[in-house]
């Protein structure tokens, strides 16, 4: 606000709350023309810090006579007294170290949630650099990216990485590894689930070939799974006529370009080479 009011060519009017002299007798042009600036911005003063407020505070700030005080009144309202400004502070420093990435964001959204806690205590007048974001960074971030941080640590100084190198690092990563699972989602093999003979159909009727089928997707990356949950199908057959055994199931979040991919049906098999596709 303080920066708009001197881009204005205003905030002289409201921090020195200056006294307008009565004009003299018989008054220069320049006299009349500088007397009508200063009674114009300290007008101009008033009517921007009326419309910056909301209509609660105008009430309470419509009595006051000068800019001035009208701006003393606001920074009292907004920022509090040195007390409530320090608590305000402890809390989002709080809140800053209590930050922890999510496994189903992006590093991009997780750098941009620590620089706006970073910035609002900046604000307040503290003192908050890179470095320390860098640091919670490294540390906090999801485990899909410990191979890039352990590069960085055997090729960089960590204490001298800007925050935008890292970022540049991380989504690098970020995006080969959506590239690849997209890839596996669109060339996925298909395969057969089997359900160890729990749900067998009745053996005298005939398979219907065109009936609907259902899509699961088989992985052997156990990172994706946080907890596996018990399956009906335990064991697929692959393309060489192979069974190979399931472990267990749950519902993953994959992220690709456009947004997020909710797999409903993801089975964990640890020997199959790549994602596979199956139909049942």
């Amino acid at each position: 606000m303080e920066t708009y009011l001197d881009a204005m060519d205003i905030w002289e009017a409201v921090e020195e709350d200056y006294e307008i002299p009565p004009l003299p007798d018989n008054p220069t042009m320049a006299q009349i023309k500088n007397h009508k600036d200063k009674k114009i911005r300290k007008s101009k003063a008033k009517a921007y810090l009326f419309s910056a407020v909301s209509s609660l505070i105008f009430t309470r700030i419509l009595s006051l006579k000068s800019s001035k005080d009208i701006w003393d009144y606001i920074k009292l309202e907004y920022e509090g007294d040195e007390r409530i400004k320090g608590m305000q502070v402890l809390n989002l420093i709080r809140d800053f170290e209590m930050q922890k990435m999510k496994e189903t964001e992006t590093i991009k959204y997780y750098f941009e949630r620590l620089l706006n806690i970073a910035n609002r205590l900046r604000l307040f007048g503290s003192v908050f650099n890179d470095s320390r974001i860098v640091e919670k960074i490294l540390v906090t971030v999801s485990e899909r990216f410990e191979a890039t941080i352990t590069t960085l640590e055997n090729t960089k100084d960590l204490s001298k990485i800007t925050l935008a190198e890292l970022l540049i690092a991380l989504q690098a990563q970020e995006q080969r590894k959506v590239m690849r699972d997209e890839g596996n989602i669109e060339g996925a093999l298909f395969a057969k689930p089997q359900d160890g003979g729990k749900n067998k159909k009745n053996k005298n009727k005939k398979n219907d070939e065109s009936a609907p089928t259902v899509e699961v997707l088989m992985t052997n990356d156990k990172d994706l799974f946080k907890k596996l949950k018990p399956t009906t199908i335990t064991k697929v057959k692959i393309g060489n006529s192979k069974y190979i055994p399931v472990q267990g199931k749950r519902t993953v979040a994959i992220p690709i370009h456009s947004g997020t991919k909710t797999v409903s049906k993801m089975l964990y098999v640890p020997e199959i080479d790549q994602n596979l596709l199956s139909v049942g």
